[in-house]
């Protein structure tokens, strides 16, 4: 077992995978290719992403339709999935940027997991609740400022993340300037916590390891 501090990051990761469904195979394929599609910069036609995998796009549309965190603008388009999002279709205080291209996450951390699925870097820049914007580039974590910053977390509720991730998850992840700002925030938000950008950065690797076994070997 992993433990940084009081936070059991395997434990962690763990809770969080159990929110999501379980993805055979082609499940992971699609997982990848979609977020890979939706970081070209465009809505992703469904039809596109069958495509792209081979596969009958009937099977594209029942796949997405039983997951959740699957956002569609009026032509049926992907504009947003698990923790990516187009910057049109989704306003958030978390901005990155790859190969120029700018795009949303939904919080935080979604911009220290996304660039290993995506096989890219990715430059951050995303403004805390107190307004302090932090700014780090991630392949790994090579550059972070401020240097103290940390990232409050929330261990997820998986009936609620099933319902709206984002009211019940994302709006409590944040980076923020110091532990002793974070602290203070996280004292007026019940069950939130802080990891280091280290150990969330750990976080997002055993989180992609575990969903994402197969097409990450």
């Amino acid at each position: 077992m992993t433990t940084m501090g009081k936070v059991n990051l395997d434990d962690l990761a763990a809770s969080i995978v159990r929110c999501f469904p379980t993805l055979d195979l082609l499940e992971q394929r699609l997982s990848v290719e979609l977020y890979r599609l939706l970081a070209a910069g465009q809505p992703v036609l469904r039809e596109t992403l069958a495509e792209r995998l081979g596969i009958p796009v009937d099977s594209v549309y029942r796949i997405l339709g039983t997951w959740p965190g699957v956002f569609s603008d009026a032509q049926r388009q992907v504009v947003g999935y698990w923790g990516l999002a187009i910057p049109t279709a989704f306003a958030s205080p978390h901005r990155f940027t790859i190969d120029g291209r700018s795009f949303s996450a939904w919080c935080a951390w979604d911009t220290l997991f996304l660039p290993q699925l995506l096989g890219l870097t990715a430059e951050v820049e995303s403004t805390s609740p107190t307004g302090v914007k932090v700014r780090l580039t991630v392949t790994r974590v090579e550059r972070v400022d401020p240097v103290g910053a940390q990232m409050s977390f929330l261990l997820p509720d998986c009936t609620g993340v099933q319902k709206d991730v984002l009211t019940t998850f994302c709006h409590f992840v944040h980076f923020f300037s110091s532990r002793q700002v974070a602290e203070s925030w996280t004292a007026q938000h019940a069950g939130t916590f802080l990891v280091s950008i280290h150990e969330a950065h750990v976080l997002a690797r055993l989180k992609n390891d575990a969903q994402y076994r197969e097409v990450l070997r």
